[in-house]
C-alpha cells in the first residue's frame, strides 16, 4: 500500500509541480558566474545566462533576474545590462554604486544602446532562443563589478535565492555551486586562459507554476470524415468570458488595440475554448506509400505577437517525416531509443512572427510522412498527436471518443443489427410455414 501511494505522489509530483519535462528531460536555463578579477574591494565577473532547453525560449519583454547578496555587497558597475533600481546609496559619497539593494534585479538592455553599455551576448531586450531552434542565440550575457564583497576564492561568498522570469513566472532555481573553473582560448585560439572562480545556477521550468490554466488548445480533422473535433470548452479557463471581443467589435477599430499592457492581460477573441492559442491538425489526403497532414496555429489575442514560436507535436509517424512545406522542422530525441517527437518552427524573416488575433493571425504548413505498413493505420485516433506543446507549453487534446472516426467504423453497427433482423424474419417465415 505504501509503494503504491509513494508511486501515485511521484506521479502527480512530476506531472503537475515539478520542474520537469518528459519530451526535454535534460532541459534548464544555467546562469553562471565567472570572476574575471579581482579589485581592492570585490571582483568583476561575467554572468551568462545559458537556455538548453530544446523548444522553450524566453520571448518579449525577456528574462528578469534576481538574487540576494550573502553580505553587504554593492553592484559598482553594469555592462550589458542593468538593474531595475538603485536601492539607498546615501551612505556613499564620491563614486556612487550602479544598485545598493540587497535583492537586486537586473534586466537585459535593449537593442541599439550605446557602443560603450554593450557587452558580448547583450543587449536583445532579454530574448533568447531555444537551444533546439538556435543554439547561438540561446545565450544571454552581462558583466558587473561588484564590491564589499571577499576579494579571494575563500572570502567571496555566493549569492542567494536566484530567481528568473521568463519573462512570467514558472522557472524555479536552485543554489548557486561552485564548480571548476570556465576556461577561454584567445582570439588567435593559441593561448587558454580560465576564470579566477566560477558558479553555476540551475532554473527548471514547471507548466503548473506558470498558470492554473493551459495556454493552448488542439483541434482535428480528416479528410474521411466530415466531422470536426474541437478545442474542448473553455479549455483555457473562462476567465476572461466576460472580456473578450466579437466579430463585429467597435474595440477592433480603437487605435492601440494590440498595445501589450505591462501585466501582459491577453485582449481574447469570443471562442467556446477562450485559447490564445490553437493548433489545427487536419489529416488531408491518404497515399499509397505516404500521407499528408495539415497544421495550422491561429492567435486569437489582440495583444500579443508571438516571435521565434515553437511546436511540439508527439507521434509515432514522425521517425518517417519525409517533407516539411513552410515549417522548419528538427526531430527531438529525447531517449535515445525512441523517436516520435519533433519540433515544427517559423523560417527566419518569412513566418516566424505569428500575428496578433485578425486576418493574419494565424501560420500553416503541410507535412508528409512515409507510412509503416507494420504500424499505420487511420483507425482509433491513430492518426492524431499524442501530445502538442506550443512554446513549451502542453496544449489541451481533445478527449479521445470525440476523434474523427472511419466511416467503416460507424456502419458496422447497423450492419450487424439489419442482419439480425434478416435473420429472425426469416426464421419467423419458416415457423409460418
Amino acid at each position: 500500500m505504501r509503494v503504491f501511494i509513494s508511486a501515485v505522489f511521484l506521479f502527480v509530483f512530476f506531472s503537475l509541480g515539478a520542474a520537469y519535462d518528459p519530451l526535454d528531460p535534460n532541459g534548464n536555463i544555467t546562469i553562471k558566474w565567472d570572476i574575471m578579477s579581482w579589485t581592492p574591494d570585490g571582483y568583476v565577473a561575467v554572468v551568462t545566462l545559458n537556455n538548453f532547453q530544446m523548444y522553450r525560449h524566453i520571448m518579449s519583454p525577456g528574462w528578469t533576474m534576481g538574487w540576494t547578496w550573502a553580505k553587504k555587497e554593492v553592484i559598482w558597475s553594469m555592462v550589458g545590462s542593468q538593474t531595475t533600481e538603485q536601492g539607498d546609496c546615501s551612505k556613499f559619497k564620491g563614486n556612487i554604486p550602479h544598485c545598493c539593494k540587497k535583492n537586486p534585479t537586473v534586466v537585459d538592455l535593449m537593442p541599439g544602446v550605446p557602443y560603450n553599455q554593450q557587452f558580448t551576448n547583450c543587449c536583445k531586450g532579454g530574448v533568447v532562443a531555444a537551444w533546439g531552434q538556435d543554439p547561438q542565440a540561446a545565450i544571454s550575457a552581462f558583466q558587473l563589478s561588484v564590491g564589499q564583497a571577499g576579494t579571494s576564492n575563500k572570502t567571496v561568498k555566493l549569492p542567494k535565492n536566484f530567481t528568473l522570469l521568463g519573462p512570467g513566472p514558472g522557472y524555479t532555481c536552485g543554489r548557486a555551486k561552485v564548480v571548476p573553473s570556465t576556461t577561454f582560448l584567445t582570439p588567435d585560439r593559441r593561448r587558454k586562459t580560465q576564470a579566477l572562480m566560477t558558479w553555476n545556477v540551475t532554473c527548471t521550468y514547471s507548466q503548473f507554476l506558470a498558470r492554473k490554466n493551459p495556454n493552448c488548445c488542439v483541434s482535428f480533422s480528416s479528410f474521411y470524415n466530415d466531422t470536426i473535433t474541437s478545442c474542448p470548452s473553455c479549455a483555457c479557463g473562462c476567465q476572461n468570458k466576460n472580456n473578450c471581443v466579437q466579430n463585429d467589435s467597435k474595440i477592433l477599430k480603437l487605435v492601440g488595440i494590440n498595445t501589450p499592457r505591462k501585466d501582459n492581460a491577453p485582449l481574447l477573441h469570443c471562442t467556446h475554448h477562450m485559447c490564445p492559442v490553437r493548433v489545427h491538425w487536419h489529416v488531408k489526403q491518404n497515399y499509397k506509400e505516404y500521407w499528408r497532414v495539415k497544421i495550422t496555429i491561429t492567435n486569437f489575442n489582440y495583444r500579443m505577437n508571438y516571435s521565434l514560436w515553437s511546436l511540439v507535436v508527439q507521434h509515432p509517424n514522425l521517425n518517417n517525416v519525409t517533407q516539411v512545406f513552410s515549417f522548419d522542422y528538427k526531430p527531438l530525441v529525447p531517449y535515445e531509443s525512441i523517436n516520435d517527437t519533433g519540433m515544427f518552427y517559423g523560417m527566419k524573416f518569412y513566418n516566424d512572427l505569428l500575428m496578433e488575433a485578425g486576418p493574419f493571425g494565424n501560420v500553416q504548413s503541410e507535412v508528409l510522412l512515409r507510412k509503416d505498413q507494420n504500424t499505420f493505420t487511420f483507425k482509433q485516433g491513430w492518426a492524431f498527436p499524442r501530445k502538442v506543446y506550443f512554446n513549451g507549453d502542453e496544449c489541451m487534446l481533445p478527449p479521445p471518443d470525440t476523434y474523427p472516426f472511419l466511416p467503416n467504423a460507424a456502419r458496422q453497427r447497423p450492419i450487424a443489427l439489419s442482419s439480425s433482423i434478416t435473420l429472425l424474419l426469416l426464421l419467423l417465415l419458416l415457423a409460418i410455414c
